[in-house]
């Protein structure tokens, strides 16, 4: 089982200024400890899972351009881009950018978006969900044609492109796109046709959503098993580690669904000896689960 680290609150007990040296040193060590992946949310305000909107937030692909400058092997994406907050070839452009900064390390972690409160709040596009969908659509096939190729035009009900040129190339051989979200009858469907990740959360529903996926392959041609099952996990390792015998119990229970990859946030990250507990005794064991 693979580990991945979701950085999804900024509010920490330092100033202002002190957010980009706590941020970097938490991205070495969360790299140096072996997590395979690192995630930001895209979001421009908090949400309420984690807090109110007024505490910090910061926009995720400048983070990640940072984290790339600070880590030299952890993936790194966002759990997950909304779609419409970016026009489709531009976020081709944005994702591939990070791709040859990295040397290879980016991946697209996209969805339909659902923040309408940020969305009106700072004047971001925001159509009903019905067309979020049909441009999420669009979107999946204009960038894997610019990350992949072959260079052209694109005409769709939502967006135009005139020529999908993108160099430099990224650096591949392939950018992997996650699709987040477990919606049956859109989501998955369009994981089965256009993902090589999906990301699901942890529940009782969740082996059910696996089967539908699995159907949804069937019914496009696609090989089911070429997909690769991450999870969202609550990573909750007890005062001193007391929980550590928990937690990967739990990352053995979401391996037996089918899951490769669980990825989460984590309590007390800015304190150093969280990620010291990961590297020492969570991520060597989840490597044999």
């Amino acid at each position: 089982m693979k580990l991945g680290l979701h950085i999804s609150n900024f509010t920490w007990p330092v100033t202002t200024d002190e957010l980009a040296p706590t941020l970097a040193r938490i991205a070495r060590d969360a790299d140096e400890a072996g997590f395979d992946r690192i995630s930001v949310m895209d979001h421009v305000w908090q949400i309420a899972v984690h807090g109110p909107p007024e505490n910090d937030m910061l926009e995720a692909y400048t983070t990640l351009g940072f984290l790339a400058a600070h880590t030299s092997r952890a993936k790194l994406l966002t759990l997950v881009t909304g779609v419409v907050y970016r026009e489709p070839g531009l976020l081709a452009k944005i994702v591939t950018t990070l791709d040859v900064l990295s040397r290879g390390r980016a991946m697209l972690g996209v969805g339909a978006a659902w923040n309408e409160d940020e969305s009106r709040g700072l004047g971001l596009f925001f159509p009903p969900l019905k067309e979020r969908f049909e441009r999420l659509e669009e979107s999946l096939r204009i960038v894997r044609q610019m990350f992949d190729g072959p260079e052209g035009s694109f005409e769709g009900k939502h967006y135009t492109l005139g020529r999908t040129l993108n160099n430099p190339r990224p650096i591949g051989p392939r950018v992997p796109i996650l699709i987040g979200g477990g919606g049956e009858k859109k989501t998955l469907r369009l994981v089965a046709q256009y993902a090589d990740s999906c990301n699901l959360f942890l529940s009782a529903e969740t082996g059910h959503k696996l089967e539908v996926l699995k159907q949804h392959c069937k019914d496009v041609g696609r090989d089911y098993d070429e997909i690769e099952k991450t999870c969202l996990f609550r990573y909750d390792l007890g005062e001193n580690g007391s929980r550590v015998d928990e937690t990967l119990e739990g990352l053995a229970a979401a391996s037996r669904l089918g899951f490769t990859v669980a990825h989460g946030g984590v309590k007390n990250l800015s304190d150093p000896a969280t990620l010291a507990l990961f590297r020492d005794r969570v991520i060597p064991e989840a490597s044999k689960i």
